[in-house]
């Protein structure tokens, strides 16, 4: 912190960098803290400290964890023959609150996309790549957005040739979802799914 900045107002300016708080919730998060620093704000810079020195990325699938490998890439009760390639770790994190998948995991780290300048060279495609030709199923969990297409489109010709079943999520109606409130690419890929 530079020696004339307010410390309460660099409290809320760094809070508003985080994803979901404007300047207003930062505010309003930066007042809770400073009311009861002993039982709030110590505790969560202890967290923030102790976070930062041991978690690291995973050398094999790219997960944020303390253990390295991370404890998914090391629990033996996984199915190392099953990869799920996901976008990013936030995603690895919501299939896991999901228990959906009992498999490992493989973080791209993005999404192919000409605009922003993102390559294979710039994702974790080589190591993929590598970790495939041990696998007997590769499941491609990338967003369903033009970029998130056009990545399981390139993974799964550079897959291919290496003889693993690559598979995509299913994308359609979600649960509780009226068919009149769809869009039409849900609707469409929906009926394309069907089973």
């Amino acid at each position: 912190m530079r020696p004339n900045v307010d410390p309460v107002e660099h409290l809320i300016a760094l809070l508003a960098k985080l994803p979901g708080l404007g300047r207003r919730s930062a505010r309003r998060a930066a007042l809770r803290l400073l009311m009861d620093p002993e039982t709030r704000m110590l505790p969560l810079a202890e967290a923030l400290r102790s976070a930062a020195e041991s978690v690291k990325k995973c050398r094999v699938c790219n997960n944020l964890d303390s253990r390295d490998p991370c404890s998914v890439c090391s629990d033996p009760e996984r199915d190392a023959g099953l990869i799920c390639v996901v976008e990013g770790v936030s995603d690895l994190w919501a299939l896991e609150r999901a228990h959906a998948h009992q498999g490992t995991y493989h973080v791209l780290g993005g999404t192919l996309s000409a605009l922003a300048g993102t390559g294979p060279e710039e994702l974790s495609v080589a190591p993929l790549l590598r970790r495939a030709t041990e696998a007997r199923e590769v499941i491609l969990a990338l967003p369903a957005t033009v970029e998130g297409a056009t990545t399981a489109h390139y993974l799964a010709e550079r897959l291919e040739p290496g003889g693993v079943a690559v598979t995509r999520l299913a994308q359609g109606v979600p649960i509780g979802g009226a068919l009149d409130v769809l869009d039409d690419g849900t609707l469409a890929a929906a009926l394309k799914a069907r089973r």
